[in-house]
């Protein structure tokens, strides 16, 4: 998929946080729904929480990267196609970030990966700038992983043909006035 520029007619009101682990982006998406922006929620998280509850450890989640990685584009594609192309929606990561992981693991994009991105449209993109580095129990990925995943973000979105803004590191009010500033 590379050198694709986005052909699709649903054009949508809906922006992009995205980057690499540990940029801020759900602090940035948190400020966003606290200040009244519909936002959505990060899948990945989501899923290794709710596979916890069951009682499965992040290792077991993690170990079968195909799974994983299946599990949440599903519910990134579902998100998605649930929201009103019309309504301003500030997306907590969006379905081409799967293209990045996926190049990370080295998985062979499937069928329905490429079905999805070759479906959406978003109005723009805003990449977070990588913060000093954190760990949780979420995050599996060192940090030159982070670097690595942040980077493929950077080249998935804009061999897509996306319009991208890249978002300073600011205190995370200024942040998101910089992306409010930036629309």
């Amino acid at each position: 998929m590379k050198n694709s520029t986005v052909l699709n007619s649903k054009k949508t009101n809906w922006y992009v946080i995205t980057g690499g682990p540990s940029t801020g982006k759900t602090t940035t998406i948190d400020l966003l729904q606290k200040l009244g922006y519909h936002t959505t929620i990060e899948y990945a998280r989501h899923y290794i929480d709710t596979m916890r509850n069951v009682g499965d450890s992040v290792e077991e989640i993690r170990s079968n990267k195909k799974k994983f990685q299946l599990a949440v584009l599903e519910m990134q594609i579902a998100q998605e196609a649930s929201l009103n192309k019309d309504d301003l929606v500030f997306l907590d990561r969006a379905i081409p970030d799967a293209m990045a992981y996926y190049q990370f693991l080295k998985l062979d994009y499937d069928e329905e990966l490429r079905k999805a991105v070759n479906e959406v449209s978003y109005k723009k993109i805003f990449i977070l700038e990588r913060l000093p580095f954190t760990k949780d129990y979420a995050r599996t990925e060192n940090e030159d992983d982070q670097k690595v995943i942040h980077q493929l973000i950077i080249e998935t979105y804009t061999n897509l043909g996306f319009p991208i803004v890249f978002v300073p590191v600011l205190p995370p009010e200024e942040r998101v006035q910089f992306i409010l500033n930036n629309l």
